[in-house]
């Protein structure tokens, strides 16, 4: 491998790593919050913000990576496109991981909770065959939830790539030699 190649791939995982640190102390500061009494409007609001913080410094922090890897590239677009995408799917990949063993091993109940209170507001409603599919759900969650987690966090920060890499570099100038 070139020494070009291996400082893009080196970069890419350490902001990777950055930007997944961010959503997990996220994951786990919402998680944290979830547990223990209803508290109701505040403990909602407290969530929305929280969420709200953190994609406002992935944002910015994935943008700041982006500006710093075009500025030493002589603000080459589809470079700094190829490397936000790389960051975002060594974030997803690390994020996903991460909430795969909390669900499995750190936290094996955390789906259990959630369909137990669902069954809960939902059991007037469904016929007892329609509530055993519901629980049988509950099993494959934590693979569902690996994927979904890997393919949204990489689609989100690819389509920030895509817009944040046009406005750092510019557009092409096909005039220009």
């Amino acid at each position: 491998m070139s020494e070009d190649k291996n400082n893009f791939i080196n970069e890419a995982g350490k902001n990777g790593l950055i930007l997944a640190a961010v959503a997990i102390i996220y994951f786990l500061a919402s998680a944290f919050l979830g547990k223990g009494d209803n508290g109701g409007f505040l403990k909602g609001l407290l969530g929305f913000v929280l969420w709200g913080a953190k994609f406002a410094l992935c944002i910015w922090l994935m943008v700041r990576f982006l500006r710093n890897f075009a500025a030493e590239n002589d603000k080459d677009r589809s470079k700094t496109f190829r490397f936000g995408t790389a960051v975002a799917l060594c974030s997803s990949i690390v994020y996903a991981g991460f909430y795969l063993l909390y669900v499995t091993v750190i936290d094996p109940g955390f789906f259990k909770e959630t369909f137990d209170s669902i069954a809960g507001l939902y059991s007037s409603m469904l016929t007892s065959e329609e509530m055993d599919k519901l629980m049988n759900m509950e099993s494959s969650m934590p693979t569902a939830s690996f994927f979904v987690n890997l393919i949204w966090c990489w689609l989100i920060g690819t389509v920030i790539s895509a817009i944040s890499s046009n406005r750092i570099c510019g557009p092409d100038n096909p005039f220009e030699e």
